[in-house]
């Protein structure tokens, strides 16, 4: 039975990422075919926003086990991002929008490692289906949100102004989200059961798995080049938003089974099985197998993230630092290879960083048994 706790924060994602979808769904062509940005100027604000979202989370992760602070951070993260997306109604340039997206992006900074503490701490012992759980209600919301984008699309119209609509209406859905977190959620009885000393040093067997991860979301596309992918290979802008709902569903009917199997075979067996997924939607993507493509981004995705959230609610000591450690490291890789990515492709090609992609993908996945052998 999932405690109640993971139930409302369950919902809390729901209503966040519904907000998130309907933005991130179309954010990809608004720069590229409404701001008329390149590709470079898309993996420009995927990298600032990225790096701000993780890169952050290592700071509120270690400040929420020093000073045993939690529902606070959730609520305020929230906050935050549900008052920082509606402005991009506003933005002009690409420069406006990057900054934005980066704020908002704090927000999820703020709360995601004591939000995923919260969840192991009422886990019961069952890490895999509560991570589980939460991420199928969080794509539920993804997926809503893109069927929001796509009907708003499809009936009004695909002009500017649509556009910047969607992005202004997505204060409802973020203020809801808010008050479940503040008057639903229960803390963390971090102070009632928390007496040990504040140290790392039995977490650091932990870190050959998360740099592999690392190394990983460095290599794979971000969805953002995938969605440019399939508008650049004919499919019109209306249509674009399906292809998201299509990626949230998959990730909500297979994430309470992914959690499932992470508790009864392990975390880096699904982990590795994750990663095999990964490399085969990076190859249909190479053979224009837009469809096929994001059904396996999206196995990719719940996989390998209900399977590291889980490893680390396992393994670790101090929950939320190493599940800051964990996004702070993603911050940084994903960064990077969204930069390297939008490079490669605008003064490349398309078919240029995808081949890039895959060769790293394939030697990381390689690499993966014999580099962790030890360390389970």
């Amino acid at each position: 039975m999932i405690n109640k706790n993971i139930i409302a924060l369950g919902f809390v994602s729901f209503f966040t990422d519904l907000a998130s979808a309907m933005v991130t769904s179309i954010l990809p062509i608004f720069i590229v075919y409404v701001l008329h940005q390149g590709v470079d100027k898309l993996g420009f604000v995927v990298a600032v926003a990225t790096f701000i979202s993780y890169g952050f989370r290592v700071l509120f992760g270690v400040l929420s086990d020093r000073l045993q602070i939690v529902k606070p951070f959730v609520v305020a993260g929230y906050f935050i991002s549900a008052l920082t997306k509606p402005l991009l109604a506003l933005s002009n340039s690409w420069q406006s929008v990057a900054a934005l997206r980066g704020l908002e992006r704090m927000g999820k900074a703020v709360r995601s490692a004591p939000k995923d503490s919260l969840i192991s701490e009422y886990s019961g012992g069952k890490s895999g289906k509560s991570f589980g759980f939460h991420k199928m209600m969080d794509v539920a919301g993804e997926m809503s949100g893109a069927l929001i984008a796509f009907g708003v699309l499809y009936f009004l119209g695909k002009n500017e102004t649509i556009f910047r609509e969607l992005f202004a209406w997505t204060l409802l859905p973020g203020l809801i989200s808010v008050i479940i977190a503040a008057f639903f959620v229960k803390d963390a009885p971090y102070k009632a059961k928390r007496k040990e000393k504040f140290q790392l040093q039995e977490d650091k067997k932990l870190l050959p798995v998360l740099f592999i991860y690392f190394a990983f979301t460095f290599f794979i596309f971000n969805d953002s080049f995938f969605i440019i992918k399939a508008k650049e290979s004919g499919i019109d802008i209306i249509y674009i938003p399906l292809f998201m709902v299509l990626y949230n569903f998959v990730q909500t009917i297979s994430s309470y089974f992914f959690g499932m199997q992470i508790d009864r075979f392990s975390a880096k067996t699904v982990l590795l099985f994750a990663f095999l997924i990964g490399i085969l939607a990076m190859a249909s993507l190479q053979l224009n197998a837009a469809v096929l493509s994001f059904i396996l981004l999206a196995l990719y995705t719940v996989a390998s993230l209900n399977a590291i959230r889980a490893f680390i609610s396992n393994k670790a000591k101090n929950k939320a630092t190493v599940y800051g450690v964990l996004y702070g490291g993603v911050a940084a890789f994903s960064a990077l290879g969204a930069t390297v990515t939008g490079v490669i492709w605008q003064n490349f090609s398309q078919r240029a960083a995808v081949e890039f992609s895959l060769i790293g993908l394939i030697v990381i996945f390689a690499i993966f048994p014999v580099t962790t052998r030890k360390k389970q």
